[in-house]
């Protein structure tokens, strides 16, 4: 077989397979990552970017294989896969992109794992955008088994809390409204947190903007355990309505902010979804990035080293 004739039966084989090529090609991704980080040579983009398979993952292991594999095994690993995997897979639709944000959805909760979005000054500046025109409305691209609906809400004493915010999305009429799909809610405590401290926080992370040129900001729902009379820890939190849509016992906002000249600066909070004090200092609810990252099952911008981090939660990392 001449070399043109390999290179059509190679990229045929793979398209056939292009959903076990992407598995593939995402593993060879994150095992070089690996290998270089083993060998100090990891390279650190300049932007965090959109956490489409990479900003924010899930924080699951796989196993290690040899280096440097022959075209042909790979093209048969993901003929494999693909033959394994004939009639679909039981889940891969997670993620969303918006026009303004994109979030990660988890089906069994109909909460969002996360949800990432990118400000900058001139993206909120704009307010020709009216807000009374939008409504909270299903999310037709979530299966009907897994949506929450305005049915579920209704008398649960829970507000409809945004996790990407609406007032981080002006620049259309159409990504505002976007933030009003029920994907993007979570059953929030509506006096003094979703609309008091929790909206002292989103405003907070608006103003960044004033002080960097770039601002990165993922939130999300966290289910944390707590001890109970026996000693012994649970993870309980109350469901909602028909389709047992999970109140969440806390939320967390993990925000990278980039300076004019290309330094990087995290930010990290947890609040309890109950009453706060609306005295209570922002600042009481930072937390260690990883101590969120260990909560969720996720790893926040991991296309950053933390060692190329300026400061984290105000405080100077000790490389600058």
């Amino acid at each position: 077989m001449n070399i043109s004739r390999r290179v059509i039966f190679n990229l045929t084989t793979l398209t056939s397979a292009s959903l076990g090529g992407w598995y593939l090609g995402r593993y060879f991704e994150q095992k070089q990552r690996l290998n270089e980080e083993d060998n100090g040579t990891t390279q650190i983009q300049k932007m965090p970017g959109l956490p489409l398979f990479g900003t924010v993952s899930a924080a699951t292991p796989f196993t290690p294989v040899e280096k440097n594999f022959e075209m042909g095994l790979k093209v048969s690993i993901a003929t494999r896969v693909s033959e394994i995997m004939k009639y679909g897979f039981p889940g891969l639709d997670h993620v969303r992109s918006y026009e303004d944000f994109v979030l990660s959805y988890d089906r069994r909760n109909r909460v969002a794992h996360w949800v990432f979005e990118h400000l900058t000054k001139e993206r909120l500046k704009y307010s020709e955008v009216d807000r009374s025109k939008c409504e909270f409305k299903p999310d037709e691209s979530i299966h009907p088994f897994f949506r929450s609906e305005n049915t579920d809400y209704k008398g649960s004493g829970y507000d409809r809390g945004h996790l990407a915010a609406a007032g981080n999305h002006k620049i259309e009429q159409k990504h505002m409204e976007q933030t009003f799909f029920l994907s993007n809610m979570a059953p929030q405590v509506g006096v003094g947190f979703n609309r008091d401290s929790w909206n002292r926080l989103e405003k907070y992370v608006r103003k960044l903007t004033n002080i960097y040129k770039d601002v990165y900001v993922c939130t999300g729902p966290l289910y944390l355990p707590k001890k109970e009379a026996n000693g012994k820890k649970y993870v309980r939190y109350e469901v909602i309505g028909a389709n047992h849509v999970a109140v969440p016992t806390h939320f967390y906002k993990v925000i990278v902010g980039e300076t004019s000249d290309g330094k990087l600066e995290m930010e990290a909070f947890v609040m309890p979804n109950a009453p706060i004090d609306d005295n209570t200092p922002l600042t009481n609810f930072q937390v260690p990035p990883e101590s969120i990252e260990r909560a969720a099952g996720l790893l926040f911008f991991d296309r950053i080293s933390r060692d190329k981090l300026s400061k984290i939660n105000g405080k100077t990392t000790g490389w600058f």
